[in-house]
């Protein structure tokens, strides 16, 4: 695996699932449509079950824990098997412990001073969060320019109409979003539905 979650496909499904027995089928849709790295929030009981499986029975998956806000969290996660972590914010606390697991991480920022502490802190990969509400790309444009060694992950709002305005940026390495997995398809068990949601998803980066 690259060392950068920024690295591993263009855009990150960002996955909220209510069942565990749902993880399997919804990656190995998301995989067969191309993306490979997926974010599953601990937002929900049944998380870290679906991490846990995913991990286990789909080996092309890269499965990583999101919403991350605890340093519990933070090993609990890596104990199920995540292979990233993603943080709405970070503390110096969890950063430390983040770091410590060896994964690749993404603590979340939405303020320049946020990015330049962790740029202290020598991280230079980053979630922008939540993207939309916190100035979207034309925040982001202008921190290219003074703040050039930060890339992002914006997550937050973000659609495919608005995803390759954002993936066009310089320091930004890809994006996060829910849209190729909607609550009615994996309700329903539209697995067909998901993976061709995820190869236009996939196919964003001009």
């Amino acid at each position: 695996m690259t060392s950068s979650v920024l690295d591993l496909a263009p855009v990150v499904p960002v996955v909220v699932l209510e069942d565990a027995a749902d993880a399997v089928p919804l990656a190995r849709s998301l995989v067969a449509g191309g993306l490979p790295a997926i974010e599953v929030t601990l937002r929900t009981p049944a998380a870290l079950d679906a991490i846990g499986a995913i991990a286990s029975e789909v080996p092309d998956a890269v499965v990583g824990a999101g919403t991350v806000i605890s340093v519990g969290q933070v090993a609990d996660t890596r104990a199920a098997g995540a292979r990233f972590l993603v943080s709405p914010g970070w503390t110096d606390r969890l950063l430390d412990a983040m770091r410590g697991t060896g994964l690749p991480f993404l603590p979340g920022v939405s303020t320049t001073s946020e990015v330049v502490a962790l740029l202290e802190h020598g991280v230079t990969d980053m979630k922008f969060f939540p993207a939309e509400a916190a100035g979207g790309t034309a925040y982001l444009k202008s921190l290219a320019s003074p703040l050039p060694r930060a890339r992002f992950c914006p997550t937050g709002g973000i659609s495919a109409a608005s995803a390759p305005s954002y993936l066009a940026l310089p320091n930004v390495g890809c994006v996060g979003g829910s849209w190729m997995v909607p609550a009615d398809a994996v309700a329903a068990k539209d697995w067909a539905r998901v993976e061709r949601l995820a190869r236009e998803a996939a196919g964003l980066r001009a």
